[in-house]
């Protein structure tokens, strides 16, 4: 039977490729999506032109009602959830004494707090059948913090704990729990950036460049297959990181 993945923020950057690498190996991809409904569509698009199904799902993964629909849907048109993806997330770049409860609540419902909610709910099924792979998309931030994204650190970092401890609770269900901590990818996310910082932040990364989305594809791939990892924070930042 073929594997169940559930992508969330899958419309756009990381998550995009991540659904599109999934859905060209034979396996049915349920691609969410919230505010970016018109790069969802032109995802499935791409994608049927190549011949590949896909489906795209509207939910607010900050919000546990939509959480609830988005699973309830997923298992009752696929019957299971083999691999969840937990990549929705936003940036916020401020100064921490300008941040509000409102910038708080908006950070860490969307990166953190969706992670924690969408594997409740799909954990079940996953114990159901004795099988799950669940990757988290942290940041090199969750390891290391960083200035004007206090914010943003606080919530990876929360999955890296989230991580660790959730492997060792379900390992013994056979559902193996890691995340990928991203360096600087070329994504929207680089906008935060000037051109002469992007520069400068090659010239501290030992390979010189900056990470591609494949990067990342790549190593979720890999997790995907193997069945002997888990509880891990796997850093692809070229060197930049090195803890």
């Amino acid at each position: 039977m073929e594997k169940v993945a559930l992508v969330t923020g899958a419309s756009r950057g990381i998550g995009r490729e991540i659904a599109k690498s999934l859905a060209k190996q034979n396996i049915k991809v349920i691609a969410n999506y919230n505010n970016s409904e018109e790069k969802a569509i032109e995802l499935k698009k791409e994608l049927e032109a190549e011949g590949i199904e896909i489906d795209i799902v509207k939910a607010d993964v900050s919000k546990r009602e939509e959480i609830k629909k988005l699973v309830k849907y997923a298992i009752e048109n696929y019957e299971k959830i083999d691999i969840l993806i937990n990549n929705a997330g936003i940036s916020e770049y401020k100064l921490f004494t300008d941040e509000t409860d409102e910038d708080w609540n908006k950070v860490i419902n969307t990166n953190l707090y969706s992670a924690f909610a969408v594997s409740q709910e799909v954990i079940p099924n996953m114990i159901k059948n004795k099988n799950g792979c669940i990757i988290n998309i942290s940041s090199v931030w969750g390891m290391v913090g960083a200035s004007m994204e206090v914010l943003y650190s606080v919530s990876k970092a929360g999955i890296d704990g989230l991580t660790k401890a959730l492997a060792k609770e379900l390992g013994p269900s056979n559902i193996r729990v890691n995340a990928i901590a991203p360096g600087i990818v070329d994504t929207d996310m680089c906008k935060n950036f000037s051109k002469e910082e992007l520069e400068n932040i090659k010239e501290e990364i030992p390979l010189e460049k900056i990470g591609k989305v494949e990067d990342i594809s790549k190593c979720i791939n890999w997790l995907i297959n193997d069945n002997y990892t888990t509880g891990q924070i796997i850093s692809i930042n070229g060197g930049w990181i090195i803890t």
